[in-house]
């Protein structure tokens, strides 16, 4: 059967798709979902009902949506924070295993007749007097070999200590350059003072003596007849 319905939407109507719809959000379900459920109780089609949601009545609701999401995440964490019932193990059949009732007798173990336990002690000593001999002659292939890389550690550290002691002189020698460098350096910078202030004074006499020359050279004034007059200072 077709769902066609051409009425308007009432106000018990938009309530209905309200609370259906939040009912969803807050239960993880999704919104078509609300839709369709609303669709088949006011014999509407999920499309019109989702329409209606997004059009009009969402605007309405947005802080109860809001609210419903916050309720969904809540109930999703205490979910996890649920604590995992025990369950109990499963036992294992017991069909491979001999049943003894109260008045039946357990076998006692067989014990070792007195050969077999002589030869069983005579085993145990051939064996441990065959581990304690490899274990002789593991020590002494250890110590041997302990002793070469003993000897070859001790080559190297005196290697080691050749270039060490080479180093630190050529460290000395390097300092000591450096040393004269600066000394050589602090000479030069004191000669170039020297020389600038040697330039300045040279510059300042050879100034002087120019205002001085300047100053002696004599001034002479032309006449009305066109010969040449000292002009007295």
């Amino acid at each position: 059967m077709t769902k066609v319905r051409q009425d308007a939407w009432s106000h018990e109507d938009d309530l209905l798709l309200a609370e259906t719809v939040l009912r969803h959000i807050r239960e993880g379900s999704t919104q078509l979902d609300a839709f369709e459920e609303v669709g088949d109780k006011l014999n509407r089609t999920g499309a019109a009902c989702g329409f209606r949601w997004n059009a009009i009545v969402r605007k309405k609701y947005l802080q109860a949506i809001e609210i419903a999401k916050k309720q969904r995440k809540q109930m999703k964490r205490a979910q996890q924070r649920r604590p995992r019932t025990w369950q109990p193990p499963v036992a294992e059949p017991m069909d491979d295993y001999p049943l003894f009732t109260a008045n039946s007798e357990v076998p006692a173990p067989a014990q070792p007749s007195s050969e077999t336990l002589s030869t069983a002690m005579d085993y145990e000593m051939g064996q441990e007097s065959q581990l304690s001999l490899a274990d002789v002659v593991q020590f002494l292939q250890n110590l041997q070999s302990d002793g070469a890389s003993s000897n070859k550690l001790k080559r190297e550290n005196e290697k080691l200590r050749e270039q060490n002691e080479l180093l630190q002189n050529q460290v000395k020698g390097l300092e000591k350059e450096v040393a004269k460098m600066k000394r050589d350096h602090l000479a030069m910078e004191e000669d170039y003072q020297s020389l600038i202030g040697i330039m300045e004074r040279a510059r300042r006499m050879a100034f002087l003596q120019d205002d001085s020359e300047e100053d002696s050279s004599p001034a002479f004034k032309m006449d009305k007849n066109g010969n040449l007059e000292k002009l007295a200072k």
